[in-house]
């Protein structure tokens, strides 16, 4: 099956954060980091991203951060994936040359069917959903003044 990278993973677990935690004032990227244990490095990249493509919006300044960049029933899940494969892509390079005719006739189309049904069914899951269920399994309540918990929002 097609892999769920770090990047990935990462990026909607920041998504889900800014969801639930936002308030009067945006999610500052340290309190995500801190929250859902994201490395500093991978976290600033795909928020960047995250806001270029409209799914996050950010403020700069000492009271900046990160707001969802529209309502969390119109985020799916599967724009929040290909804004980090489109990441990918960017970083690591893809050389046509490569494989075997089997492999260029066979198993590549075989896996980009399956990675456009993937990609169909995560383009049916919103942010909306994904923090029903993590608050079905109380995974949002507020973290402010406590030590970081040990679970992360999961999906």
């Amino acid at each position: 099956m097609p892999r769920l990278s770090k990047k990935t993973m990462f990026a909607i677990e920041a998504v889900l954060d800014v969801a639930f935690h936002v308030g009067e004032h945006p999610v500052r990227s340290g309190d995500i980091t801190e929250r859902q244990r994201i490395p500093k490095r991978y976290l600033e990249q795909v928020l960047q991203h995250l806001v270029r493509a409209g799914i996050l919006a950010g403020k700069r300044g000492p009271r900046g951060g990160y707001r969802l960049g529209r309502e969390q029933r119109k985020i799916t899940l599967g724009e929040v994936v290909r804004v980090v494969r489109k990441l990918e892509a960017e970083t690591e390079p893809n050389d046509p040359a490569t494989g075997s005719p089997l492999a260029h006739e066979v198993v590549w189309p075989m896996w980009e069917k399956l990675r456009d049904d993937m990609m169909a069914q995560l383009d049916n899951i919103t942010i909306e959903e994904l923090c029903q269920r993590a608050r079905a399994k109380g995974l949002d309540q507020p973290t402010t003044g406590q030590p970081p918990s040990t679970e992360r929002i999961a999906v």
